[in-house]
């Protein structure tokens, strides 16, 4: 800031040098719109390796063509992607087929002989992923004085992932109000959503068996004390009826503390439950730290039907060792609250305070034309991109699936030509570019040339078509060859490309290899390649040693009759990130003033960034003349514009175009004389 001087000496004023770093911004973030076997609906996940894809997604699903083109994505190169799941529906025919639901469960509270509804818990996405999803409920560390608040636990058994979410309260005037806390879409909980059914019920009753405060001195070891366990629900399946065990020894050392009882009740117990496969306890001390909840876990592989089942417990000595650790039913130890030992969302059985479980169902139609397109208002389907701060590839995999049982057909539950247009008139509006795949039917030149030029009607820069369909091994069936469509490993490959040489950088070539295919649906000939090459038909190509590489470069203009600019695909992916770059590095100029020292900012800031792709490679030329120009001065803003509030700044660029014929002149050299 300016300095007043006062006073005869020395001042320091610093000045800024009106330089502001334009960063690269990242070429080759690809997301996938379809069909996934779990994970949200109709929301943007953002994942960096197939690891990723695994924990939210569920991994490859014989029927989710979009979990293999992540997979042939990440295998050929590609580094950061976005993937919206668009879940399954039902078809209006009747009957209908079965349509996707997603699982839930209804919590009660502890009023004695009603059924006042305390918590709804429900899937945030369909499908049967989250019929094993348990919900538990304590009261550890939470307010006595409370009533209303309590901790919630969701444990996936499929991925192992937990979520807890600690006092909580059903009371709606509270900052900790359990549906405000978990519904958040950023912070919340990303398996569940809650709703509060009846206001003016409690908090949900906690699972497990959970007994009264314990008085360690009244437990005694002149005698062998013996009790009985039961699983409890009133519900066909397996149970575990009537172990019989020792719980304390006569003379044996009685721990000095809860939490030791804890872990001589639950050692004891689990060996008496040797011989019933699949079936353990766990004891904890209780919330208040006098008690102890006793959880059952029973694998339900083994013991259907009985992950929720309740312990309970008795004795043929008078109770007396269930009064000393207040776990009696109905005995002298009272004070014992019996609840199922977990909440389970989707198969809970209606039970104690577990009722209304709805199973989740993945549904039997795969996700049609409009729901993979979605709807711009609500966010669904690839408008679920509208939430994602950048991404520059986009792959519908959906939009060419085969027919189920017939590899050779399209399914006719998608329109390929309405999904890529909305797609493509999307990719535009977020300066993103498409992958277009050929259908199922398109396994020939013939075929190949009649769906370029009449059978899609797709046009446009941002967007490139490749042909044929690629084979890849399936690991869900043996490792048999199945084809696929290749706009995976086609993104894959763009990423790659981009961090070995650079966006400018044509994505074909020996060098362009597609890494896991195994096959071609057609193998093309050099005259075949090039009756497809002049329609602006990328082809994939298998050659000896090099094995099979992508041979084409041109956009969906790139048809030499189009005589298009933006004819090849390294030029309009450049032109795209020289444009996302632009756009983001001078958000700093909106309301400066607007005239020759911002200008010359301008121009000082935007070279400076085309000076460094100069640098690396990106331009033709040998000088910066020859290469690029920054132009914001008085020829490009005239005072009409500064009236307006407008500044023009024009910036070009000579770019590199792939060497994509090669011609090699050979003459014979005859009698010739040296001088």
């Amino acid at each position: 800031m300016p300095v007043t001087p006062t006073f005869p000496g020395v001042y320091i004023e610093e000045l800024s040098s009106g330089v502001r770093t334009i960063s690269n911004v990242a070429t080759s973030i690809t997301a996938f719109v379809g069909y996934t076997a779990r994970g949200l609906d109709n929301r943007a996940k953002r994942l960096f390796s197939f690891a990723d894809f695994e924990r939210a997604f569920g991994g490859l699903a014989p029927d989710s063509e979009l979990s293999y083109a992540v997979k042939h994505f990440f295998d050929n190169g590609g580094g950061e992607a976005y993937v919206v799941r668009v879940p399954k529906s039902s078809t209006s025919i009747s009957p209908p087929d079965e349509a996707a639901v997603a699982a839930s469960v209804t919590l009660l509270d502890a009023t004695a002989g009603t059924q006042n509804q305390a918590l709804k818990v429900i899937a945030l996405s369909k499908g049967a992923w989250a019929n094993n999803v348990l919900i538990d409920v304590d009261y550890d560390g939470v307010p006595a004085a409370d009533t209303k608040a309590f901790n919630l636990t969701i444990t996936d058994l499929s991925t192992g992932a937990v979520e807890n979410f600690s006092n909580v309260t059903t009371d709606a005037t509270k900052n900790n109000y359990v549906v405000s806390v978990v519904n958040d879409e950023d912070n919340g909980s990303q398996m569940i959503k809650v709703e509060v059914p009846n206001p003016s019920a409690g908090r949900p009753v906690q699972t497990g068996t959970v007994g009264g405060e314990i008085d360690l001195t009244t437990i005694q070891n002149d005698k062998d004390y013996q009790i009985k366990i039961s699983s409890d629900l009133p519900a066909t399946g397996t149970t575990i009826n009537n172990v019989n065990l020792v719980v304390i020894a006569n003379g044996e050392a009685i721990p000095g503390s809860i939490l030791g009882l804890c872990r001589l009740l639950e050692r004891k117990i689990n060996r008496a439950l040797q011989d019933k496969p699949g079936a353990s306890v766990r004891c904890v001390p209780g919330a208040s730290g006098k008690g102890i909840r006793v959880f059952a876990d029973f694998d339900q592989a083994l013991l259907p039907n009985t992950r929720d089942a309740a312990l309970t417990f008795s004795s043929g000595d008078a109770n007396s060792i269930l009064s000393a650790l207040k776990l009696g039913v109905g005995g002298p130890g009272g004070n014992v609250s019996v609840n199922v030992s977990h909440y389970i969302l989707g198969k809970g059985r209606t039970a104690l305070a577990q009722a209304g479980a709805v199973a989740g169902v993945d549904g039997t139609v795969l996700p049609k034309t409009q729901e993979l397109i979605g709807s711009p208002s609500a966010f669904t389907g690839i408008y679920a991109l509208d939430k994602v701060d950048l991404f520059n590839i986009l792959c519908i995999p959906d939009a060419t699936r085969p027919k189920p049982g017939d590899p050779n057909q399209l399914d006719s539950g998608v329109d390929p030509n309405s999904i890529f247009g909305a797609a493509y008139d999307f990719c535009e509006k977020n300066r993103a570019f498409l992958v277009v795949d050929p259908p199922p039917g398109v396994k020939n030149v013939d075929t190949a040339a009649d769906w370029k030029t009449s059978g899609l009607k797709v046009r446009g820069k941002n967007a490139a078509a490749y042909f044929p369909r690629v084979r890849v091994q399936d690991p869900l069936n043996n490792f048999q060859l199945r084809t696929f469509a290749p706009s995976g490993m086609v993104a894959g490959l763009y990423a790659r490309t981009d961090v070995e040489r650079g966006v400018w950088k044509a994505p074909a070539g020996t060098d362009a290899s597609l890494r896991g295919a195994q096959g071609l649906v057609y193998q093309l000939t050099d005259p075949e390649n090039g009756a497809l090459n002049p329609l602006g038909l990328n082809c994939l190509r298998n050659f000896p040693i090099y094995g099979h590489v992508s041979w084409g470069a041109r956009t969906l203009v790139g048809a030499d009759a189009e005589a298009s600019e933006w004819k090849y695909v390294p030029v309009r992916r450049l032109a795209l990130f020289i444009e996302e770059s632009l756009y983001r590095g001078t958000k700093w100029v909106v309301f400066e003033p607007n005239d020759e020292p911002l200008w010359a900012q301008i121009r000082l800031n935007i070279g400076a960034f085309m000076q460094g792709l100069f640098l690396q490679g990106a331009f033709q030329g040998k000088t910066p003349r020859e290469a690029y120009l920054v132009r914001c001065d008085k020829t490009t803003t005239t005072q009409n514009d500064i009236d307006r509030g407008i500044v023009n700044i024009v910036v070009g660029f000579a770019p590199l175009k792939p060497a994509e014929f090669v011609i090699i002149k050979i003459q014979q050299l005859a009698g010739q004389l040296q001088a």
